[in-house]
């Protein structure tokens, strides 16, 4: 099983950023996936989520309305669309994987599959 993501880079506030989530090793149609993201000091925090059984999606309050979560399914990858970002938004991001549909709670151990993660710093 492997999960990689790339895309994270520095970026200026009120710029944008798209994530991207490859992975292999397991059936990507059963999983959902998630982005998760940890800033210095703090805890690890679900930022969205997309279930690839019926294309559903959830946010996180502070990221809903400026980033967008889509799938490709045929190359098994998850992107992340990051825009308006603020320097708050600045962390490691994650890309993990659950069997079944998205956790609305991003319950953190039930997740399967994590990916090495990409760092996304905004400069103010």
């Amino acid at each position: 099983v492997q999960i990689v993501e790339s895309g994270g880079g520095l970026v200026q506030a009120g710029g944008s950023l798209r994530l991207s989530c490859t992975a292999s090793g397991f059936t990507f149609d059963d999983y959902s996936m998630a982005w998760f993201r940890q800033a210095p000091g703090k805890e690890r925090e679900g930022v969205s989520c997309f279930s690839s059984s019926d294309s559903s999606t959830y946010y996180a309050d502070s990221v809903n309305g400026r980033f967008t979560i889509s799938s490709d399914i045929a190359k098994k990858t998850v992107y992340l669309e990051m825009s308006s970002l603020n320097p708050e938004d600045t962390a490691v991001y994650y890309c993990a994987a659950e069997v079944g549909p998205c956790d609305s709670d991003f319950e953190l151990l039930g997740y399967d599959y994590w990916g090495q993660g990409t760092q996304v710093t905004v400069s103010s």
